[in-house]
């Protein structure tokens, strides 16, 4: 299937929605982008969309902080040191990218939990994790 693209002006930002109807946000509405500068996702195509082959299921757009990746090395999962090997130049504070739906249940039950943007986390996160949780931490963008 061809994915077609478009961007939409949503709270001061520009914001990727695909056409493709069937990759559904947890709010039930289309998937958004979560980001591109670095481009995440396990497609690398800056959407948190997954498939049966994605074993982690990065499904949770998150907006990074200095406590989550503290966190996130901590726990083994280095997301700050670049890789220039595999193209990945390491996350800073306010980056967005798609997290694994069980990494981030368990930074919400270690309370660390990064704020995470609703409309570009794929519906396959609440088979984990509950709305109610995800709400909790929703990303407030300012505008």
């Amino acid at each position: 299937m061809i994915r077609q693209n478009s961007t939409d002006k949503i709270a001061g930002e520009n914001v990727q929605t695909h056409s493709d109807t069937s990759v559904l946000n947890v709010l039930g509405g289309h998937l958004e982008t979560c980001g591109c500068e670095p481009m995440t996702g396990w497609y690398r195509d800056g959407t948190c969309r997954t498939d049966p082959t994605d074993l982690g299921q990065h499904s949770v757009c998150c907006v990074m902080t200095e406590g989550f990746l503290t966190y996130s090395k901590a726990q083994g999962n280095d997301l700050s040191t670049p890789v220039p090997e595999f193209g990945f130049p390491g996350l800073q504070p306010g980056d967005h990218w798609c997290v694994c739906a069980p990494r981030w249940q368990q930074a919400y039950n270690d309370g660390m939990a990064p704020p995470v943007r609703l409309k570009a986390t794929e519906q396959s996160a609440l088979e984990i994790i509950p709305l109610d949780q995800l709400k909790q931490h929703a990303h407030q963008t300012i505008g």
